[in-house]
C-alpha cells in the first residue's frame, strides 16, 4: 500500500487537472486500490503546506487555503485612457455637474457606455443629483480621487483658458471672429469657478471653453 500511496502521489503531482478513482486505478498497475490510497495519502497531508483535496467526484493536490496568501502577487498595471475617455473626463471636470446629452452635445459624438464605465470603475467620477429637467437625468462629477491623482486641492485648482494655451493644449489663435479682447479672457477665467458651484447652473460660456479643449473629436467613434 506505501508504494500505491508513492504512485497515487505522482500522478496527483503531476496532473493539471483534478484525477478520479477510475482514472487512478487506470494507470496504476493491475490490482491496486486507487480509493484507498489515496485516502491514505490524504490523511499523510493533513496539516502539510499542500494537501490532497476533493474535487467533486476527483481527487487533486493544493495548496493549504490558510497560506493562500504568500501565493499572491500584487502588480501594478498601468492603463492608457482612450481619446474618448479623457475628453469625457475633461468635460465632466470642467462642466460638473453634467449629463450624458450635455456631454454628447460638448463632443459632438455619442458617448458610449464602456467609457462611463471606465470612468466610474477608476474612481474618477461619481453619479451626482438628478437634473430637475424633464426625465430627471442623473449628472456626473468628479470625485476626490480625481482630484487627488491629478494633485488638485478642488476642481476650482483646474487650469484656465490662459494656461492651457500656455501650455499648448489649446489653439493660440483666437477663434474665427474673435477680437481677443483681454477682459473677455479675464471673464472666462473667472468664470470657470462659478461652473463648480454644485448647485448652480452650467455657464454657456464655460461649454464653449471646454469645446475648444475638447475639438478635434467629431470624426471618432468612441
Amino acid at each position: 500500500m506505501g508504494e500505491q500511496e508513492r504512485m497515487v502521489e505522482a500522478i496527483l503531482f503531476a496532473s493539471t487537472e483534478p484525477v478520479t478513482v477510475a482514472d487512478l486505478n487506470a494507470r496504476m498497475p493491475h490490482g491496486c486500490d486507487g480509493k484507498a490510497a489515496v485516502e491514505l495519502l490524504r490523511k499523510r497531508y493533513e496539516g502539510r503546506g499542500v494537501r490532497v483535496v476533493r474535487v467533486a467526484d476527483a481527487w487533486a493536490i493544493r495548496t493549504a487555503a490558510d497560506l493562500s496568501f504568500l501565493m499572491q502577487k500584487e502588480t501594478v498595471e498601468t492603463r492608457k485612457l482612450s481619446r474618448a475617455a479623457i475628453e469625457t473626463l475633461a468635460i465632466i471636470a470642467y462642466h460638473q455637474p453634467v449629463t450624458r446629452a450635455e456631454i454628447e452635445e460638448i463632443r459632438g459624438v455619442s458617448v458610449s457606455r464602456g467609457t462611463v464605465d471606465l470612468l466610474l470603475d477608476l474612481e474618477w467620477i461619481r453619479f451626482g443629483r438628478r437634473k430637475m429637467t424633464p426625465g430627471r437625468p442623473v449628472t456626473f462629477v468628479v470625485t476626490p480621487a480625481f482630484l487627488d491623482h491629478f494633485g488638485l486641492e478642488s476642481p476650482r485648482d483646474l487650469p484656465g483658458l490662459k494656461e492651457l494655451r500656455a501650455a499648448g493644449l489649446l489653439d493660440n489663435r483666437p477663434p474665427l471672429g474673435a477680437l481677443g479682447d483681454p477682459a473677455e479672457d479675464a471673464a472666462e477665467d473667472e468664470g470657470q469657478a462659478e461652473m463648480f458651484e454644485a448647485d448652480g447652473p452650467t455657464p454657456s460660456r464655460g461649454a464653449g471653453a471646454t469645446s475648444g479643449a475638447t475639438s478635434g473629436a467629431g470624426d471618432e467613434t468612441p
